[in-house]
């Protein structure tokens, strides 16, 4: 299943960028956490200092999915991606 599933990532990685538009910050910020479990797995280094907002947003949001399996983080990828698309075909 796993290489399904890496395939299935990767199309959904390559959806993203073929939205209407953007998604916004918010959703970024999620696409950005789960793309980092899925590929990288748990958070790795130090949080950016307190003046650094997006360094620092983008460290919490990828910690916050420690412990998830890249394969995990790969599914839950693929499901918002599908949830952006369906949002994005509603407009």
């Amino acid at each position: 299943m796993s290489d399904d599933l890496t395939a299935r990532f990767e199309q959904a990685s390559k959806d993203v960028t073929e939205l209407s538009e953007a998604p916004d910050n918010v959703a970024k910020l999620k696409l950005y956490a789960l793309y980092k479990q899925a590929t990288v797995g748990d958070c790795t280094g130090s949080r950016p200092g307190m003046m650094d907002f997006v360094g620092r947003a983008k460290y919490d949001a990828w910690k916050d999915l420690a412990g998830k399996t890249q394969d995990e983080a790969k599914q839950m990828y693929i499901d918002f991606v599908e949830e952006l698309k369906a949002a994005d075909a509603a407009k």
